[in-house]
């Protein structure tokens, strides 16, 4: 059986074997309901979530109340567009850098009559502006594009729009940064942060929801767990963040979110290969590299041939790539392509991984 070489980790992030096993023995040996029970397990299954929660909180240098399980950034983002009160006259304001999953919550907001959408001016690079940072009332930042994989000064930007308007909400899409770099709520002074498990390792089904003053929002999801009493028709809600996670939580893969934390503090994805490729690949006629050297990422363009097929035919030498906008069309529109493929790695990547897909670009390309 021929190896894979999955160089697709900004896509989803392969597996380590103790985040493999930590959710096998939750399933095996200590499974149970969180937040339902008295008996020993169940207890167990409670300290294990809160065990995880405050594993986040450190990760990013918060609370714990502040910290909130969904199922990843797009279902904590669809969230936020709800949670977070427009009216008509709301200026939001969003970049050609964002994912769909930051944006277009906020724009079927606004598409129903719910504010007006201001893009940020980007620079040269294609990195949101922060000297130019315009009034907002409402600011989605992405941190780290999909498609280009530069860090954004995410504190910088947000120091900027709090000088426009010292009441601006900003909502941080950090599911490709968390990966690569360190999330500071506190330094950064943000109102919400979003990121997906799957991103870092762990499992597909969880999320994190930064909220910086929970007690200041209403739920948007409502069921079990999130009530403390129902009287006639008095609902007292439990105190955050319960009371924003409406039902049973995705156990197993909370679990495997604490140790996959622990595996990316230890080790975190090697930046020197995706240099190496770019100066591989710089090196090859037709093909045109549309990310930075020092990106977290390596995004290009093979002329006179679709990415599509491109990424067939690494396909068939076993490269697992990423082709397509890949969830970015404004981005696409700023470069004035469809698509693009892209190289990303993991942790588990080696040189021997890279060079293999430098002889396999070089052989498709000739």
């Amino acid at each position: 059986m021929n190896k894979i070489i999955y160089l697709d980790a900004a896509a989803s992030y392969q597996k380590c074997e103790s985040v493999i096993q930590t959710e096998i023995d939750f399933l095996t040996r200590n499974y149970a309901n969180a937040g339902r029970g008295i008996c020993a397990r169940a207890v167990a299954v409670d300290d294990m979530v809160q065990r995880c929660r405050a594993k986040v909180a450190g990760f990013m240098n918060a609370r714990t109340d502040q910290i909130v399980f969904t199922a990843g950034t797009t279902d904590a983002m669809n969230m936020l567009a709800n949670m977070i009160p427009m009216s008509a006259r709301t200026k939001l304001l969003v970049a050609d850098i964002d994912h769909h999953s930051a944006r277009l919550p906020f724009d079927q907001k606004v598409r129903a009559r719910a504010g007006v959408i201001n893009v940020c001016p980007l620079d040269d690079k294609l990195n949101i502006d922060v000297d130019n940072v315009p009034y907002a009332d409402v600011f989605v930042i992405t941190a780290m594009s999909n498609v280009l994989g530069m860090p954004q000064k995410v504190a910088d930007i947000i120091r900027a729009a709090r000088q426009k308007n010292p009441n601006v909400v900003t909502v941080v899409d950090a599911a490709q940064y968390v990966v690569h770099e360190k999330i500071d709520v506190r330094a950064w002074n943000c109102d919400f942060v979003c990121w997906s498990g799957h991103k870092i390792g762990a499992d597909t089904g969880v999320g994190v929801l930064y909220i910086k003053n929970p007690e200041s929002y209403m739920p948007v999801k409502f069921g079990g767990g999130m009530v403390n009493k129902i009287v006639g028709d008095k609902i007292t809600w439990n105190n955050p963040p319960d009371v924003f996670e409406a039902g049973t939580l995705p156990l197993t893969q909370i679990a495997g979110l604490a140790q996959a934390i622990d595996e990316l503090n230890q080790n975190r994805p090697n930046m020197e290969l995706i240099k190496y490729a770019f100066d591989e690949l710089q090196k090859i006629q037709n093909v045109k590299i549309l990310s930075e050297r020092d990106a977290c990422v390596l995004t290009f363009v093979v002329d006179a041939m679709h990415v599509l097929d491109f990424g067939a035919l690494m396909g068939a030498r076993d490269v697992c790539l990423r082709v397509g906008n890949m969830c970015a069309s404004w981005v696409f529109a700023r470069l004035n392509l469809d698509g693009a493929i892209r190289l990303s790695v993991g942790a588990y990547n080696t040189i021997d991984d890279i060079k293999y897909f430098v002889k396999s670009v070089k052989e498709i390309v000739k």
